[in-house]
């Protein structure tokens, strides 16, 4: 324990925030294809309450699997059908992920989602939404503004035959907009997706969906998917009469929960963003002046009554530092720092010893 204690002034300690980044790529075998025993693929998690489907990156059974997102489907009170599978389910998920994620307007109303981001005016509102959840492990504090970027397919069927996706057309989705422009939201900040950065917001290529980048929530518009989608037998060649969109409309009514997160995964090529860690720090500046910690406390820098490091009475006292102790006012050891080696200390020295401390 320290004998002697020096107090910090203000001016001897600085706080600091870093951004750190980290690039998370997601292919579309791990989403579908990559763990399968038989036609059962062991990475994906599916619950008896059929709300949503959840992805991780090794079979979920074992011990080494991490979770990376979820995956669910809801749609508003204005698409709502009683006769439409899972209805209720449907409605309740729209309701909670809008009421979370976009608030409610001066009515006490909640706020639908809003394809061209003006929350004032219901053009643009998107009715019928899949929802990307990713898990914190993957975005960290945040998602990196202009990294989001999502790979899909215009089409996706799984085969009974011959298990695996249908797919067909390849477009890459990503909030092109966002190193400019962005939203604010009760969730944190959002951004429109677009499937090009030649398609920003114009009249002719309204964007396909929001990210929210503090939640971690990718919503798309179902128009995403153009032409056949879902399980097999929710959509057959001989009943699509419009095929632009024939398909994610059948699915959006008939098919369950899990029968469209099995679609969307089917439908991934890849995802690729950057995440952020914000990284605060407070630095301490501990300055040694020229007449102080010339001496040490410790038992063995004394034998015989003799310094160790002294030859004779004329030499200067010296001594090392090894470590730095932080206190709190009440002289409890609050941290330590270790120098990777010794310094020298002596009367003709003077040190400034610089202690982060990350939080």
């Amino acid at each position: 324990m320290a004998k002697t204690f020096k107090n910090l002034i203000g001016d001897d300690i600085v706080t600091t925030r870093t951004l750190l980044h980290e690039a998370i790529p997601i292919t579309g075998t791990i989403s579908s294809g990559t763990y399968l025993e038989g036609t059962t693929e062991t990475n994906i998690k599916n619950f008896s309450h059929g709300m949503f489907q959840s992805v991780y990156d090794y079979p979920y059974l074992s011990s080494s699997a991490n979770h990376i997102f979820d995956i669910t489907f809801g749609y508003s009170s204005a698409a709502s059908s009683s006769v439409s599978t899972q209805n209720a389910k449907k409605l309740n998920i729209y309701n909670q992920m809008s009421q979370v994620l976009m608030g409610y307007d001066v009515s006490g109303n909640i706020r639908k989602f809003d394809s061209d981001g003006n929350l004032e005016t219901t053009a643009g509102q998107m009715d019928h939404c899949l929802f990307l959840n990713f898990s914190r492990l993957l975005t960290k504090d945040e998602i990196k503004k202009n990294t989001f970027r999502l790979g899909t397919y215009l089409s996706s069927t799984v085969d009974n035959n011959q298990f695996g996706p249908n797919r067909d057309g390849l477009h890459v989705i990503g909030d092109y907009a966002s190193a400019t422009e962005y939203r604010t939201s009760p969730a944190g900040d959002y951004g429109l997706l677009f499937t090009s950065s030649a398609n920003l917001n114009t009249g002719q290529n309204p964007s396909v969906g929001l990210i929210f980048y503090q939640a971690g929530i990718a919503v798309l518009t179902s128009s995403i998917i153009k032409k056949e989608f879902g399980a097999p037998g929710v959509v057959l060649e001989s009943e699509i009469t419009d095929p632009i969109n024939h398909g994610i409309v059948q699915a959006q009514t008939a098919s369950t929960i899990t029968q469209i997160a099995d679609g969307l995964r089917h439908a991934i090529h890849d995802i690729d963003f950057n995440n952020t860690i914000e990284l605060n720090s407070a630095i301490h500046f501990c300055r040694v002046n020229h007449n102080e910690f010339n001496y040490s406390s410790n038992p063995t820098y004394v034998s015989g009554s003799k310094l160790v490091v002294k030859n004779n009475i004329n030499d200067l006292p010296l001594s090392y530092i090894t470590s730095v102790g932080l206190y709190s006012p009440d002289n409890e050891l609050m941290a330590v720092a270790k120098l990777s080696e010794p310094l020298r200390k002596d009367p003709n020295t003077e040190l400034t010893l610089r202690v982060r401390l990350d939080y």
